[in-house]
C-alpha cells in the first residue's frame, strides 16, 4: 500500500518563506534561526554572550578586591609610619619648648663692670725707636645682676690700651665665681717695659705727657660659665671696655675722668 505525500497547505508564501518547525518530540533535531524576506535585519543568535560578560566582571571584581587588599596593607603602613613621624615631631617641639621656657625664666643677663679707680705709677716716651714704659694700678668691680643664675669666671686677663693698640702685657685674674647679686673686686697692676709702638702713637703719647692727660682704655678679655644649680653652662667669650682719662704728670695720681660704667659683651 502506497502512502501518498500530502504537501502543507499553501497560505500565499513562498517556499523560501516558510519556516520549518520542530518537533519538541525528536531529540538530537536542530535548532536555528531563519531570516525571513519579509523582515530584513541582522540575525541574532540563540545563545546570548551575556552570561560569558558576566563571568568576566566577577572574575574582575575578584581581581580588584584582591588588589584592594594589597593596598589596604600598603595603606596600614604608611598610616603607621604617619603616626611614627608625627610621635617624633611631637617630642622634639616638646622639648625644644621646654628648653625655651627655661631659658627664658633662667636667662642670664651679662655681668656689669665699673672701673672703680686707674692709677699710673709709671710713664716714659722714647723716640727713635719708638718705646713706650708704664705701670698702672687698676681697680675693677664685676657685679651678678641675676637672682637664680651663677657666674664663674674661668679666665680673664686685663691690659691697657691706647688708640686700639695694646700697650701693656695681659695680666691674669684668679678663676672667681659670682653667686646671685654678688660683687667682685680685682685690683691687678698692668705694665709694659719698652713696648713698641706705632710712630705716629708714640707722637700722640709725646703730646699728651706734656699737657698731663690722656685717654686709655683698660679691657678685660676672657671667658665665662653660667651655673644653675648643678648644671654648669658651656664657655662664653666675655669683653669688656672701660675708657677714662688718666693723669700723666704727677706719678701717683688717680684717673681725672673715669667712666663709671663700662661697655660689657657676653
Amino acid at each position: 500500500m502506497k502512502h501518498k505525500e500530502i504537501s502543507p497547505p499553501d497560505h500565499g508564501l513562498k517556499k523560501s518563506e516558510i519556516i520549518p518547525q520542530t518537533d519538541p518530540h525528536l531529540p538530537f533535531q536542530r535548532h536555528s534561526t531563519i531570516r525571513l524576506k519579509s523582515s530584513p535585519g541582522p540575525s541574532r543568535p540563540l545563545f546570548s554572550s551575556q552570561p560569558f560578560r558576566s563571568l568576566d566582571a566577577s572574575s574582575s571584581a575578584t581581581t580588584m578586591s584582591k588588589k584592594d587588599c594589597g593596598n589596604h596593607g600598603h595603606g596600614g603602613k604608611e598610616k603607621l609610619y604617619r603616626r611614627l613621624f608625627g610621635c617624633l615631631l611631637t617630642t622634639i617641639f616638646v622639648i625644644l619648648l621646654i628648653v625655651l621656657i627655661v631659658w627664658l625664666v633662667l636667662r642670664p643677663s651679662k655681668p656689669s663692670f665699673i672701673l672703680q679707680d686707674a692709677t699710673v705709677l709709671q710713664f716714659n716716651v722714647t723716640g727713635a725707636p719708638n718705646l713706650l714704659s708704664s705701670t698702672l694700678q687698676v681697680t675693677l668691680v664685676s657685679r651678678n645682676p641675676n637672682d637664680r643664675v651663677g657666674v664663674y669666671y674661668e679666665r680673664l686677663e686685663v691690659y691697657t690700651a691706647y688708640m686700639n693698640q695694646q700697650v701693656t702685657l695681659r695680666t691674669v685674674l684668679p678663676p672667681t665665681y659670682q653667686g646671685h647679686g654678688e660683687i667682685s673686686v680685682w685690683s691687678p697692676f698692668l705694665s709694659g717695659n719698652n713696648v713698641p709702638v706705632a710712630p705716629f702713637l708714640a707722637a700722640s703719647l709725646a703730646q699728651a705727657q706734656s699737657y698731663g692727660t690722656a685717654m686709655f682704655s683698660i679691657r678685660v678679655d676672657g671667658s665665662v660659665r653660667w651655673k644653675v644649680g648643678s648644671w654648669t653652662s658651656g664657655r662664653y667669650h666675655i669683653y669688656v671696655d672701660c675708657n677714662a682719662y688718666l693723669a700723666l704728670t704727677g706719678r701717683g695720681k688717680p684717673a681725672v675722668f673715669p667712666i663709671a660704667h663700662c661697655y660689657t659683651d657676653v
